[in-house]
This record gives structure tokens, C-alpha cells and sequence, in this order.
């Protein structure tokens, strides 16, 4: 069965998206899906983390990757999104971390932090590793139940907001 990603970026990201599209396909044969955004003409990071983060949850890709400036602003977008786990990495460790011990199906980086040569060991570090489950289960079932409460949050920032 192929990999498959998807990878969407701001304009901040849009150069860095071809060079790291490029590179999954050439070196690891994984099939990619590009979500936008298509040119280096500014623009807003939710709504191509949100259509990465809806092609995730429709299974029509199994990871994806978002890069902005920073990488914190597509995070924040795609975490927002119940069943997303997107993780900000700036150096490979993390990236290897964050899908072996929290199962993150969304990685992120910034392109105004990472340059290209970083950039590629921070995916291969993602790439080439698997989730480890085991005693990381019982604590990433807790974002679940988190998940969960989603309509009780609403509530309460409706409250506050109303008080």
C-alpha cells in the first residue's frame, strides 16, 4: 500500500512546499496531493490547513505536512480540527517524537526557521518512523476524550464571552 501525503502551505511556505513535494515523491516514492496554497501571493493559513485536515479525516491521504512562516499558525489551524494531531518541529528529534510517541499525523515546520537542507531531515525523520503505541496508547487516547468535551468547551467560551 503506498504512502500517501498531502501538503499545504501558506505563501510564507509555498517555495518550500514544491522543494519538500518533490523531495517525498523522489525519495520515498510517496504519493502527494498539494491542498494549496498555489502561489506566493499572500494569504491566510486555516483554510489549506483546514482542507488538509479534512482530506486526513476522509482518509484520502494517511499524513500530511503544513508549512508557513513559523509553522505554529497551520499547528493551530489543523489542531482545531477533532482527530488532527499536528505537530510543530524544527529539528528532526522532534519530528521523530512526535510520530512515535504522540501519533502525530500532521507534521509542521516554518519556512522562516528551517531551510531546505533542514527541512529534509526533519521529513526524513518523520517519514522513516512509525508510531509506538504501547504505553503512548493510554496517554493519546486522552486526546480523544478531550476531543470529546468539544461541544462542553463551546459552551463554556460562550459563557465567558457573555459574561
Amino acid at each position: 500500500m503506498t504512502t500517501r501525503f498531502g501538503l499545504a502551505s501558506d505563501h510564507a511556505g509555498f517555495d518550500l512546499k514544491l522543494e519538500i513535494k518533490k523531495y517525498l515523491e523522489d525519495e520515498f516514492s510517496i504519493e502527494t496531493t498539494d491542498f494549496g496554497t498555489y502561489s506566493r501571493e499572500s494569504t491566510a493559513t486555516a483554510p489549506y490547513a483546514e482542507k488538509l485536515g479534512v482530506a486526513l479525516l476522509k482518509g484520502e491521504i494517511d499524513y500530511g505536512i503544513l508549512i508557513c512562516g513559523t509553522g505554529v499558525g497551520m499547528s493551530i489551524a489543523a489542531n482545531k480540527i477533532p482527530g488532527v494531531r499536528a505537530a510543530v518541529c524544527s529539528e528532526p528529534f522532534s519530528a521523530s517524537m512526535a510520530k512515535m510517541h504522540n501519533n502525530a499525523n500532521v507534521l509542521c515546520f516554518g519556512a522562516r526557521v528551517v531551510g531546505l537542507g533542514l527541512a529534509k531531515l526533519i521529513v526524513k525523520a518523520y517519514v522513516e518512523n512509525v508510531y509506538e503505541g504501547g504505553r503512548h496508547a493510554e496517554r493519546n487516547a486522552y486526546l480523544e476524550v478531550i476531543e470529546d468535551k468539544s461541544d462542553e468547551y463551546k459552551q463554556l467560551k460562550q459563557d465567558a464571552a457573555s459574561d
